[in-house]
């Protein structure tokens, strides 16, 4: 099964706690600080692995989390890094933020490795918050919390050269010729229900890869068909060919054919309408009068577009075609497709913005305090529950500039005033 879209949630790892250990020394008061930093949460790495052609292996499992980092342990042991997760996909995969669209990652080389979400810090023991004037620390770090993002992948084949055309018009059979690719064939319409990569080999050195995309119709970009699920696959290439049932066999004009299928590349996208174009009259074998070839022939020459004139059946006129491509392609740059945007960014609009201090009286008039500020401090320090931690604690947020907007709210002595889940009671 072809899938070249999923919707998944990632998750770096989050950085172990520092720890508030102490060591066991004698004349010494609690023996000192002795807690070691936690470890580094494990980084979400996407690799792109070119044995993979499809994204089937995400239909299932949607969430995709990295290993934490160990907590820091006594004795200044640094706790253990987290594991990273690397997450194999098809080379020509890109990685959009889910809820704004916008391109993070654009894996179009083979082996490329880009870090999407870096896991988050290990916190620091309490080693590192000794000083002369507070000698037992009983604080320590909490390790940073890992981000966390919906991300849609997307896959847009890596090939050269796109082949586009109406159903029918020989499209499998010329990258079955032509390649190594196992398209199926049939009289019928839309036997191509999925891309199809060919290598095509003309000598030692000379090579370059094809895609066979389905069928377009009249309306493709509107859903029409099965053209508009497939377009995007075009958009990577450097050269399309555009082949043509020269003899009509399905009862169409191959003129009003080339026109329609233009005209559904220009709605796609303009820049997809821009690529050049190597235009292949196809099924020559079967054409009894040649005036409808010239006819084509001088069409296109007004427009200043060479045709070429092939038979896929009897193998004629393929290797001038192939050839012609080959020098053509050698002359053209892969442009990217759009510009990424930074992880950082991204994750910072996605973020909801806090005042710094959110502070409410409830209906027994207690004052509860809260907001960014708060939820900064609870997340970076790892308190215990004994008065020397809860004053460390409140000394913090005080210089933080909570007592300002107490007075702000209107704080009155004796007022009882709750932060994270202790009350105390105020006095200036």
């Amino acid at each position: 099964m072809f899938i070249d879209e999923v919707v998944i949630t990632v998750k770096a790892g989050n950085g172990g706690d520092g720890s508030a250990a102490f060591r066991r020394e004698k004349f010494v008061q609690f023996g000192g600080p002795d807690g070691g930093d936690g470890g580094k949460g494990g980084d979400i790495v996407f690799l792109a692995d070119s044995n993979i052609n499809t994204l089937i292996d995400f239909k299932f499992k949607k969430l995709f989390k990295a290993q934490n980092g160990e907590n820091g342990q006594k004795k200044q042991m640094y706790g253990k890094k987290g594991e990273d997760l690397i997450i194999k996909v098809p080379v020509g995969t890109q990685v959009r933020d889910f809820a704004s669209g916008k391109l993070i990652l654009d894996l179009n080389k083979k082996g490329e490795k880009r870090v999407l979400l870096k896991g988050g810090r290990g916190g620091y023991g309490n080693v590192h918050f000794k000083s002369s004037v507070r000698k037992t620390p009983k604080i320590a770090e909490k390790g940073g919390e890992g981000a966390e993002i919906k991300v849609k992948l997307e896959l847009k084949l890596l090939a050269d050269i796109a082949l586009v055309g109406y159903p029918s018009v020989g499209k499998s059979s010329f990258i079955n010729k032509v390649s190594a690719a196992n398209s199926k064939v049939g009289s019928y319409h839309f036997t191509t229900l999925e891309p199809k990569l060919g290598v095509v080999r003309l000598e030692e050195g000379k090579s370059f890869v094809i895609a066979d995309i389905p069928g377009l119709i009249e309306g493709a970009h509107e859903g029409v068909g099965l053209g508009d699920k497939f377009l995007k696959h075009i958009e990577r290439c450097k050269l399309i060919y555009h082949i043509v049932d020269v003899a009509e066999i399905e009862g169409r004009d191959c003129i009003e054919d080339f026109e329609k299928i233009n005209n559904e590349l220009r709605k796609f996208s303009e820049k997809l309408a821009g690529k050049k174009q190597i235009v292949i009259a196809n099924k020559m074998d079967l054409l009894w009068d040649m005036e409808k070839f010239e006819k084509f022939k001088n069409y296109l020459a007004k427009r200043g577009i060479e045709v070429f004139p092939i038979s896929v059946i009897l193998d004629e006129g393929l290797k001038e075609v192939l050839y012609k491509s080959y020098e053509m392609l050698a002359s053209i740059e892969r442009e990217p497709l759009e510009e990424e945007n930074d992880i950082s960014s991204v994750l910072k609009e996605l973020k909801i913005v806090k005042e710094d201090f959110e502070i409410t009286r409830d209906d027994n008039g207690i004052i509860n305090v809260g907001g960014r500020i708060v939820d900064d401090v609870l997340a970076k320090y790892v308190i215990g529950m004994d008065d020397e931690s809860l004053v460390n604690f409140l000394h913090i947020m005080r210089n933080l500039g909570m007592e300002e907007a107490l007075i702000d709210f209107g704080v009155e002595d004796g007022d009882t005033v709750k932060i994270a889940d202790v009350e105390f009671e105020y006095f200036e």
